[in-house]
């Protein structure tokens, strides 16, 4: 008898590891197969919003997910925080959620393009793309306030 192998997933967001087009991703793949989440909120400069946003963000992938969502903080930089994940962890794939590129230091930075080079297949979500529009982005932005990074 053939056991189900586990897929290993890091979800890679920051702005939007609560959105709506993230959620409804991680929770097909879930309902496609055994799958385990862990979130990275990189590009962490001020602790106090990384850790907001993993306080808001867990219980509603956890809920997509239908499992334990392990949260991870990284560093001041994004792509050696990735880097580090994926060396540290067993994981089959990645999920990077972004801001739209008018708003995403991602983007501008080509951090998509630098995690593809760690030779896992790469999914990239970008809420506003479809969901949200950039003024409704603008207002979350705003809200968020001043302190917090502009990463993805």
């Amino acid at each position: 008898m053939e056991t189900d192998r586990i897929t290993r997933i890091l979800v890679v967001a920051n702005r939007t590891a609560a959105a709506p087009q993230l959620l409804d991703e991680v929770r097909r793949r879930a309902e496609a197969g055994p799958s385990r989440f862990s979130l990275l909120i990189p590009d962490v400069r001020a602790r106090g919003a990384a850790d907001w946003t993993l306080e808001i963000a867990l219980p509603l992938m956890r809920r997509a997910a239908k499992s334990r969502v392990e949260g991870l903080l990284g560093g001041p930089e994004p792509f050696p925080s990735v880097q580090q994940a994926v060396a540290e962890g067993e994981f089959d794939e990645i999920i990077v959620s972004t801001l739209p590129r008018r708003f995403s230091r991602w983007l501008g930075r080509d951090l998509i393009k630098q995690i593809e080079g760690l030779g896992l297949p790469v999914t990239t979500i970008t809420p506003g793309s479809s969901g949200m529009s950039n003024r409704e982005a603008a207002r979350v932005l705003a809200r968020i306030g001043p302190g917090a990074s502009l990463g993805g």
